[in-house]
């Protein structure tokens, strides 16, 4: 009740301010004064907010409700005070920054765009500023409104004020875990191996936590049972920012290699192999969400895709703190018997004193050929480190922390697997000395499950990596494919005859062999193996010590002989040790370089150890020293003669840069110049960039091209930009051209090859748009000049049309960077349209003309034009209006020009026809209607085009199709767009001499789909999975009448799935039949559009029916159908034995069909009922309006159930009362009507049941196999005659023919109905009568214990001579001349029912016969009186109808099936 007030109270609040709302922001104020833009954007801003609010309220979204209200509150008092001009500047001054971070945040967390602001807190200009300065101040602007997001989550969270303060005043965290219990059954000793895992990334952050577990549950270190404690240490503020973290357990099973083998004696032991692995978020425990975790926390293991009702048992807590803080502020958690589970990878800031020389060396995957064996081998990895001379270094791997170290590590194997994924880390810790003389060898062996066996198999290959490459550096971290080689096995353990190869492919190529070859290759005494090895290192090393060689340059004037030596020994100083004393080693540094300002002796060297130390900080473990520089440059540096010196050395090394020696500081310098650049310019000079720049592109291209110090590279292209940009630097164009000439393929080239999770992917963009966007049109045309081959040309065009197609493919801004997306967006449109006339001019003609370039550049334009940023009728009117107005819509710009471009192709068009068939399309469907006009032509041309060439447009019609499909599919398309298809097109075919007619039917043909097509997206994600289906179905057979298979195929799959989603087995069995059938049973090759399914492994048409055959017999089997499944195995049963041979499947089948036959007789089908349905107004979609339906009810439905589900669906329909036909007043109505009304199915026996058989198997057909089905209701015609009151007594009797039996592909079908005569209805209840007395005997002769008064009730019913038999009256209504005078046509039937009344009496015979012998003797009168009724009714028909005998056994009926020439539906008949 509390909440219900608190949100009744809030609507009062609510319609107070949305009345205020309207009143402020309905009016469109134009009254705010130019010199405050923030209120007109706090304006526009609460416009825009008052909409969504207004959709929240709507949706029930309290929360999100009452935090924009607040916004809104805010905003709306802080615009107040603004507008009051009554404020002081500091107070104005610190009320806007309120104001520009609410609007901010406010965009942010209701998904609106990124508004990006200068230092005043005022809206970029996106043409007022740079690319590069609009990059930055996105990605400032996007970290301030992360930040303030974080905030408000630490806010909502409601943290301890002591803790935050102690959290933020750390930059260290660690995740305390204490392992209370594991409890599994495993059976056998095991290893569990703890770690976080960021499932995003899809990496493991820290080394393992290994705990060994004994097979009798308890940890196999017993003194540890109740302290098996952890942290996991390094974690900084971006681990605690990540979306989400998980704690992963994995357990390693240690014994046999199966558990189920008993025979421990003769089985091989001490295998390590995968058990299980269980998984928890504890992404709110390292956000902060949760302080702590006190309570349990169990979490079950997966194995084998089964669950275990078992788990791990854990607490957790995140605390802040390195270890050594850890240890000291929660010693009760922490002391030195806790295990430490580092992070793999540096920590954010490198603490004093952290001595690390850590290589985390993970085991990836491999794949290893069977060779002489028939399985795949069960593959074991030996990891160990060897020295050069072949000595094994003892105790140097850890394979997790809690365990101690071990000399070698042998991995999980994988039963019978040829391509293993591991993906196991262990820690390699060597002593520092020792690294470059080391290496890590992988041995390979086939591990046997028999110990005999096991004890044979020796090292089959061996692979290696050193830990120092060539050129002196560690090794690189990242995968490396290693070589697996292959020789005697002594000959693998000598260090010797492996170390001169090469240990990657990499290498290998290098040294000019292949690494792709099939066979194998011998390189001395080994030979390269065709299996494949892949793992993956991480080197985290630090050497952080006190260093006398900087303590000596620090005190450099105590000692100036030394000072040379110093300087040189600078450079060989540990970095943490230098940023320690960062000021103080400047301070030195410039010292040194002024009070020798007469001389030259020192320059060099000061300047070199400057480089170094920018380089220092520019390291990733150095950042957070950055602020640390900057600050020195603006407030402490104060060498102002500093800049003549700095230049002159720079200077030097350019002018000296090809010389040897210099080329290496010069790479350096290159790299610092940003800071350089900042120590030069705050010592007051402008530097000359005439003289640099051509330099400087010179040294960033070759350094780009080689992919070295991106970074680096990057941050100075764009300081160079951004200089260029401004005003006031002078004419420019020399200067863009030399970067053009010079850097803009390279820069291309670098974005290309740059993955997207790249770090730099974003400058680099920028830094191209940058470059493109300072290009005019003259340096476009000199480009064409540029490039002096045409080849070359190409080359540039094909790679930036790649480029473009892929960035606007995958955009490397966030989406709500729109500024950003659409200034991009605008340059690339300017390059498109100047690429796209240098196409015209150089590769039109017949002899220049480059298909593959022309393509691309299709493909590039409709790509830009459909991209999801420039869909205008996505955003809200707001936001359309605004980009409409700096931007236009650039689709319509882009479209014009592609239409224009296609015209220009002129005799080349028929070679992009088909392949630019659905661009074209995806263009068209672009909901923009001028667009639409001008692009809709285009299909003719392509049809004109392709029928002169071939004199038909088969190939465009049936490349249309088939895009037409995908695209409404995918949501595009309307039916704005069908009509103008319809008109347009129309209009054109039948202008045309020879497209008049075939084009017209074509055109007619697309629209039917389309209006298919939109019914099917319409309906595809309603909840009413029935109507999806009959939409489903109303596509495919528009398929099939066209012939189009690989659509009505697919389409086949769509119901299937709906079917199975609903657990419809017979239906969908049934859908698949109709694949199925589309096949033979032959060798012939199977087209790539009946394999749509990947679970189908088929060559062969054969082959594949064979599949479906299975799996359609498996669905009928689910369905209960078995008498479907065995018709269809029966003729699979043919082809395993005649033709296939297989007797294998042969065998299998027939046990299946053998049960399924049991089935049959045995088991209790429930038997459904049948329903008609009549959907009537058109409130209704097409395909059901008006229309009256047969539905198959699911087990046990009763027809009230039936209706609820109906109206359910139609919860706005209206149940008619009565179940006469509508009228049109209904039928025309804009409403819902649904009638409904139980049918009864007729039964329609197949042939080969010639003899009695059970009531069980027949039961089977009377609700299943149907077609017909009736209603009946008694209706009485005319006048009551008093002399035989049936005469005008009639039902009226509906017969519903389905289009297909029922059950099928649906579980209901549309009908028709049709009057039939009374005839007919008289011979269908004799039928019925007979059938029942034939059926009851049965019975009784089946089961002599069968109670005998259902059967005393149903003979005495009929010999009653108040009744004789039922049909007395129609004697009187059809046996009569003045009938056969007026229906002549009818004598056959009145035969028919006549011979039916005489083989009543034989049935009688034999009921009254049973009916004698059952009867009790209190009864027996009744019997006598009842067998002297019979008498006289035999007498009278043998008399006038003749004698009919049963001599063997009873029939069935001799009419059972004696109504198929009914093929009416609706009959009225006398009673």
């Amino acid at each position: 009740m509390c909440g219900c007030g608190m949100w009744g109270h809030g609507l009062v609040e609510t319609v107070v301010v949305l009345i205020f709302s309207f009143f402020l922001f309905s009016q469109h104020e134009t009254v705010i004064p130019s010199e405050l833009p923030l209120i007109q954007e706090v304006t526009t801003t609460l416009r825009e907010w008052s909409v969504i609010w207004r959709q929240l309220y709507v949706q029930d979204n309290r929360e999100m409700f009452r935090s924009v209200r607040h916004m809104i509150y805010d905003l709306i008092e802080w615009r107040s005070q603004i507008l009051s001009g009554t404020l002081p500047q500091d107070e104005l001054k610190e009320l806007k920054k309120k104001v520009t971070a609410k609007i901010d945040y406010g965009n942010r967390i209701l998904d609106l765009d990124l508004v990006v602001r200068d230092e005043d807190g005022n809206i970029l200009d996106p043409e007022q500023t740079s690319t590069i300065s609009l990059f930055r101040a996105h990605e400032i602007a996007s970290k301030q409104v992360e930040e303030r997001l974080q905030e408000e989550k630490s806010q909502k969270q409601n943290i301890d004020i002591n803790r935050q303060a102690k959290f933020a005043a750390t930059p260290s965290f660690a995740l305390f875990v204490n392992l209370k219990n594991v409890v599994c059954k495993i059976g056998e000793d095991a290893e569990v191996l703890m770690s976080l895992y960021d499932p995003l990334e899809l990496k493991f952050i820290s080394e393992n936590y290994l705990v060994r577990w004994s097979s009798c549950g308890l940890p196999k270190d017993i003194d540890r049972l109740h302290n098996l404690r952890a942290v996991f240490t390094d974690l900084g503020s971006k681990d605690l920012k990540r979306e989400k973290i998980s704690f992963v357990c994995q357990i390693v099973r240690v014994g046999r290699m199966e558990l189920r083998d008993n025979n421990t004696r003769k089985l091989t032991s001490g295998l390590r192999r995968p058990f299980g692995v269980a998984v928890m978020d504890v992404t709110d425990i390292i956000n902060g969400k949760k302080s702590v975790v006190s309570k349990n926390k169990s979490q079950q293991f997966h194995n084998c895709g089964f669950f275990y009702t078992t788990g791990l048992w854990v607490t957790l807590k995140l605390l802040p703190g390195d270890i050594h803080q850890i240890r000291k502020e929660f010693p009760h958690l922490v002391d030195r018997s806790t295990a430490v589970a580092r992070k793999m990878g540096f920590p954010e800031i490198i603490m004093p004193g952290d001595v690390r020389n850590d290589i985390y060396v993970t085991l990836v995957q491999g794949d290893f050929d069977k060779g002489s064996k028939t399985t795949a081998k069960n593959v074991e990895v030996t990891v160990s480190v060897y020295d050069e001379d072949g000595k094994r270094l003892e105790s140097v791997i850890f394979p997790g922390a809690g365990d101690e170290a071990i000399s070698e590590y042998k991995s999980v194997i994988y039963y019978q697997v040829k391509q293993p994924r591991w993906f196991e880390t262990v820690k390699v810790a060597i002593p520092i000395e020792d690294v470059n003389r080391s290496h890590l060898r992988f041995t390979f062996r086939h591990r046997s499950s028999q110990d005999s066996k096991d004890k044979s198999e020796k090292i089959f290959a061996l692979a290696f990596v050193k830990l120092m490459r060539y050129d002196g550096t560690t090794l690189r971290d990242g995968e490396h494919d290693l070589i697996v080689y292959k020789a005697e096995a002594k000959k693998l353990e000598d260090a010797s005859t492996y170390l001169s190869l090469p240990s990657t492919k990499i290498e290998l190529e290098e040294k000019g062999h292949s690494a792709t070859g099939k066979s194998m290759q011998n390189l001395g005494s080994c030979t390269i193996s065709k299996d494949s090895f892949q793992i993956s290192t991480l080197v985290c090393s630090t050497k952080l010590t006190q260093n006398v060689d900087l303590l000596g340059l620090l005190k450099w004037r105590s000692n100036t002989s030394l000072l040379h030596q110093n300087l040189k020994q600078l450079m060989k100083v540990d970095g943490g040790e230098v940023v320690k004393f960062l000021q103080d080693t400047l301070d030195a540094l410039f010292n040194i370089m002024m009070e020798n300002s007469e001389s030259e002796t020192f320059d060099t060297l000061v300047f070199d150890a400057l480089v170094f130390i920018i380089g220092l900080i520019a390291d990733r473990k150095f950042q957070h020293f950055n602020p640390v520089l900057e600050t020195y440059i603006k407030k402490h540096f104060s060498a102002t003669l500093a800049y003549t010196k700095l230049t002159k050395v720079l200077k030097t090394y350019v002018d000296n840069a090809e010389k040897c020696g210099i080329t290496d500081q010069l790479f350096k310098a290159m790299k610092a110049l940003e800071y350089i650049f900042k120590f030069i310019v705050r010592s007051r000079i402008l530097f000359n960039q005439e003289i640099l720049l051509p330099t400087m592109t010179d040294q960033l291209k070759y350094h780009l091209e080689r992919q070295e110090d991106l970074e680096a590279c990057c941050q100075l292209l764009s300081n160079i930009l951004e200089v260029l940009y401004k005003k006031d630097v002078g004419p420019t164009q020399r200067h863009v051209q030399i970067i053009m000439e010079n850097l803009l393929r390279t820069v291309n080239r670098t974005v290309i090859s740059m993955g997207r999770d790249s770090e730099l992917i974003g400058s680099f963009v920028a830094c191209m748009t940058a470059i493109l966007r300072q290009m005019e049109d003259y340096h476009y045309a000199h480009l064409i000049k540029t490039f002096g081959k045409m080849r070359s040309d190409v080359d540039f065009l094909m790679e930036t049309f790649i480029m473009f197609k892929n960035l606007i493919g995958k955009n490397v801004y966030p989406f709500d960077w729109v500024i950003m997306n659409m200034m991009q967006n605008k340059v690339f449109l300017r390059a498109i349209n100047q690429y796209a006339d240098m196409l015209n001019k150089k590769f039109l003609d017949q002899a220049n003309f480059e298909l593959q370039l022309w393509n691309n550049y299709f493909h590039l334009a409709v790509a830009f034009l459909t991209q999801e940023s420039l869909q205008l009728e996505n955003f809200s009117s707001a936001k359309r209006a605004k980009i409409l107005n700096k931007y236009g819509d650039m689709r319509r710009q882009i479209g014009f020009e592609i239409r224009d471009m296609w015209y220009n192709l002129g005799q080349h068009k028929i070679k992009f026809i088909p392949e630019m068939v659905g661009p074209i399309l995806e263009m068209t469907l672009i909901p923009e209607t001028e667009l639409r006009k001008a692009t809709i032509p285009i299909f003719f041309d392509m049809m004109q085009c392709e029928f002169h060439s071939t004199r038909s447009f088969q190939r465009f019609e049936n490349e249309i199709i088939t895009k037409l499909d995908h695209e409404v599919e995918g949501g595009r398309g309307d039916e704005q767009y069908k009509v103008l298809f319809d008109k347009i097109l129309l209009e054109h075919c039948r202008k045309h001499k020879y497209l008049a007619k075939s084009g017209e039917t074509f055109v007619k043909l697309v629209v039917r789909l389309m209006e298919r097509l939109l019914d099917y997206r319409t309906i595809m994600h309603d909840e009413n999975k029935e109507n999806r289906m009959s939409c489903t179905v109303n596509v495919l057979n528009f398929y099939k009448e066209i012939e189009r298979e690989e659509m009505y195929i697919r389409y086949l799959y769509k119901l299937c799935d709906l079917h199975k989603e609903c657990d419809n087995y017979t239906e969908a069995a049934y859908t698949l039949l109709l694949h199925a059938k589309l096949l033979k049973w032959s060798e012939e090759a199977c087209a790539a559009h009946l394999t749509q399914r990947d679970g189908y492994q088929a060559a062969t048409q054969g082959q594949l029916k064979d599949q479906l055959y299975q799996e359609i017999i498996h669905y009928f089997d689910k369905g209960k159908m078995w008498e479907e499944a065995i018709a269809l195995g029966k003729e699979l049963a043919e082809q395993y034995e005649n033709e296939m041979f297989d007797y294998e499947q042969l065998s299998e089948l027939l046990r299946k069909q053998a049960q399924f036959y049991e089935n049959i007789v045995k088991v209790i089908r429930p038997k459904p009922d049948y329903f008609a349905v009549g959907y009537y107004g058109q409130g209704f979609p097409t395909f059901i309006r008006n229309k009256v339906f047969i539905y198959r009810g699911k087990e046990y439905e009763r027809r009230e159930d039936f209706e609820a589900r109906l109206l359910t669906q139609f919860p706005n329909a209206e149940k008619m009362k009565t179940t006469s036909p509508p009228g049109d007043d209904i039928k025309t109505s804009s409403g819902q009507y649904i009638q409904c009304f139980t049918v009864k199915p007729k039964l329609d026996l197949p042939s080969k049941f010639h003899r009695p058989v059970s009531e069980q198997i027949v039961s089977f057909y009377r609700v299943n196999e149907v077609q017909r089905f009736e209603y009946s209701r008694p209706v009485r015609k005319g006048e009551k005659n008093p002399d035989n009151e049936f005469a005008n007594m009639w039902i009226e009797r509906t017969i519903y023919v389905t289009a297909y039996k029922l059950p099928g592909i649906l579980r209901w079908f549309e009908v028709k109905s049709v009057e039939i005569s009374p005839l007919e209805n008289a011979i269908e209840t004799m039928q019925l009568t007979n059938d029942k007395i034939n059926n009851m005997v049965q019975q009784h002769l089946s089961d002599p214990n069968l109670p005998i008064n259902p059967l005393s009730m149903l003979l005495n019913g009929i010999v009653d001579p108040a009744v004789m038999g039922g049909f007395a009256n129609y004697e009187k209504a059809f046996f009569t001349e003045k009938y056969m005078h007026e229906h002549p046509e009818d004598h056959d039937k009145i035969e028919k029912l006549k011979d039916l009344i005489a083989w009543q009496i034989p049935f009688l015979a034999e009921g009254i016969r049973i009916h004698g012998e059952k009867v009790t003797e209190a009864l027996r009168p009744f019997h006598e009186r009842m067998e002297a009724c019979f008498r006289q009714l035999k007498d009278k028909v043998e008399k006038q109808y003749g004698v009919r005998a049963i001599v063997s056994s009873l029939p069935i009926s001799p009419f059972h099936n004696s109504w198929n020439f009914l093929k009416v539906q609706q009959l009225t008949i006398p009673v």
